[in-house]
């Protein structure tokens, strides 16, 4: 299960589609290395998404 205390670079890992996903929610900056280590919580927080939406995606 994926948290939002999870970084970017641990969901990649473990979620082959997370790059797409996280793409269609507009966050096209997954490749960044600086991006990597920031929480989804944060990361949603930056680009204006709900977490709870977001998370929900990404454990589908």
């Amino acid at each position: 299960m994926i948290t939002k205390e999870m970084t970017i670079a641990q969901v990649i890992q473990i979620k082959e589609d997370a790059p797409q996903i996280l793409m269609n929610f507009g966050m096209g900056c997954i490749g960044c290395p600086s991006a990597q280590a920031e929480s989804i919580e944060d990361a949603a927080a930056v680009h204006g998404l709900n977490v709870d939406e977001l998370l929900l995606a990404l454990n589908k």
